[in-house]
């Protein structure tokens, strides 16, 4: 009996993390995709009989689009941003194109090693951080801000009253009074 419940408990579900006002969109024109997942190239469909440490490479990224919004465009560096020889004076070809395999591999990997160690820490942080202060704009700041509205109603209509009573009249009057004048500008 257990081992039925189990099966009937393994199916996949997909979980549609799209905003509420696309999911009309999604129903009408496709079924919702997982956004966890790395779409398989047609490579990787015709080719079955590799093994799971060639699929899930360094050099095969899982999300091509890491940088969606260009946040980060200043940091598109490469070696000749960095290193440029004038015409004047030149290296050998053998130690610029060292140079440049050197720099690009050192930039590739001392990034990777480092994020290893920074990444998850940061991200585990920032998660923090974003929910603690969700947790406080939600629970205190929201609620206290109603509670000044609220409470200051009487306020607002108070402040309604006596601008339409007294500041309302005198602002008509005073365009009416300047409204028949007009400035000519003239070049002499």
């Amino acid at each position: 009996m257990d081992r039925k419940i189990a099966e009937e408990d393994s199916e996949e579900v997909e979980i549609d993390l799209g905003d509420s006002s696309e999911s009309e969109e999604l129903e009408i024109e496709e079924e919702p995709q997982t956004l966890w997942k790395a779409q398989a190239s047609v490579e990787e469909e015709e080719n079955i009989h590799t093994s799971t440490l060639v699929e899930i490479s360094d050099t095969k990224p899982l999300i091509n689009t890491r940088d969606p919004r260009g946040i980060n465009d200043c940091l598109k560096v490469t070696f000749e941003d960095v290193i440029a020889e004038p015409v004047s004076v030149r290296s050998g070809d053998r130690v610029w194109i060292w140079s440049n395999a050197l720099f690009e591999v050192s930039r590739v990997w001392l990034y990777r090693i480092v994020t290893v160690g920074l990444a998850i820490p940061m991200s585990v942080l920032s998660g923090v951080l974003f929910a603690i202060f969700s947790c406080f704009h939600i629970w205190m700041v929201g609620p206290c801000v109603h509670c000044v509205l609220i409470g200051s109603r009487w306020l607002q209509s108070l402040l309604n009253v006596v601008l339409g009573v007294f500041v309302l009249p005198f602002s008509r009057t005073a365009s009416r009074c300047c409204g028949g004048f007009s400035i000519h500008l003239a070049k002499e």
